[in-house]
């Protein structure tokens, strides 16, 4: 689809694709507590990383959650502690690298299944039909914030086939369907705080469980295997996937305001979902009825895929002050070099979703004329 362009004045602001939302009163606090660790020494696995971990579980609704470097080093960790080595995971060809490189890092073989057309995630007949008998779970993951109403059935399917099933959620921190937050369906689930997520700590992740065995191996794995953090025995073929104890200050901090900054993307995001629904070159995806989406991304599909969507982009940024955020995704694994070996033929719903999608720009502190301005600007480009 070629853009209409129409001549406008040259934006009075820029709206960004995304902001880092951290006020005055939050960059005192963390000023404090830095002074305080640095003044004892103890920067890693001490009390607010503990702080970070209880507040985050009892946030998502489960037993345990431990802290690590990452959302990738989280996924990894649950799998290694899941013993993958040598067998099938399911895993969405549309969804970031880190999702199927954690499997292979495991010591698994990804299996790419397509997408739903609706909310970006796997759907139980894709699962089943890709199933293996090698297969030993299934990882769902909820695209830009949207947990699937398909989750009780992918829950059922694991269940029937005696399969384990784990979130990459690291997109939905305060995202839930029908009452469970994400990241406490599976039976391990991986979060990340890199800087762009609707919280952060800097550089981070988080595994969430309710499996006390899952719980104890992963604090075994992010210490390079240790058995304990004063010892030198090592007991597992663990890593450094520790977070630190700025990062987890951060977080902490971060996590105290997530209810705040959500209601704040959520209000943008239903001046979007009012302002869009008289478009008829574009639709928005909607969070499923019974659930709420805590927006990392807004997502919304055009009728055909653009002509060149870096120019729609670069067209929107330099005549309209609009930037728009990174797609989810730009291309599926099974299209990715580093993935061919695993590819396993066309997925023409990934494919298409993954040409014809946009992402609207959304973030703590956006204000209602920044939103209509992307909204003029979406019109005057796409009609």
């Amino acid at each position: 689809m070629t853009p209409v362009v129409t001549e406008v004045k040259a934006p009075a602001r820029f709206v960004p694709p995304a902001r880092v939302d951290f006020n005055a009163e939050d960059r005192a606090w963390i000023a404090e507590r830095l002074q305080e660790v640095l003044a004892t020494g103890r920067l890693t696995l001490g009390k607010y990383g503990e702080e970070f971990e209880k507040g985050f579980a009892r946030y998502c609704g489960v037993k345990h959650a431990v802290a690590v470097n990452s959302g990738t080093s989280a996924l990894e960790i649950v799998l290694r502690t899941l013993d993958v080595k040598g067998k099938d995971v399911i895993v969405p060809t549309n969804t970031f690298f880190a999702t199927a490189a954690a499997v292979i890092h495991a010591g698994a073989r990804p299996v790419l299944v397509d997408a739903d057309p609706d909310w970006f995630a796997i759907r139980p007949g894709d699962v089943e039909k890709a199933l293996t008998p090698n297969t030993a779970g299934i990882v769902v993951v909820h695209i830009g914030g949207i947990v699937t109403p398909r989750m009780f059935e992918l829950q059922a399917l694991a269940a029937r086939k005696g399969l384990w099933l784990v979130e990459d959620a690291a997109h939905a921190h305060g995202s839930h369907y029908q009452g469970v937050m994400g990241g406490a369906f599976g039976l391990a689930n991986g979060f990340s705080f890199y800087p762009t997520k609707v919280m952060t700590c800097g550089e981070g992740g988080m595994i969430t469980t309710s499996d006390d065995k899952i719980a104890e191996e992963a604090k075994i794995y992010r210490d390079q295997g240790k058995a304990g953090f004063f010892t030198n025995s090592h007991i597992r073929m663990g890593y450094n996937w520790r977070l630190s104890e700025p990062h987890a200050i951060i977080g902490v901090r971060h996590l105290t305001r997530l209810p705040e900054m959500l209601a704040d993307r959520r209000r943008t995001a239903r001046i979007f979902d009012q302002e869009l629904s008289g478009f008829k070159r574009l639709r928005p995806v909607l969070a499923p009825e019974g659930g709420e989406s805590n927006y990392y991304k807004y997502m919304a599909v055009l009728n055909e895929p653009p002509a060149d969507r870096k120019e729609l982009k670069k067209l929107l940024k330099e005549k309209y002050g609009v930037g728009l955020a990174g797609e989810v995704y730009e291309d599926p694994l099974h299209k990715q070099p580093v993935f061919e070996e695993f590819a396993n033929g066309p997925m023409p719903v990934s494919e298409d979703l993954c040409a014809r999608h946009i992402c609207l720009p959304i973030y703590t502190g956006m204000t209602e004329e920044e939103a209509l301005q992307v909204v003029k600007a979406l019109r005057e480009v796409i009609g």
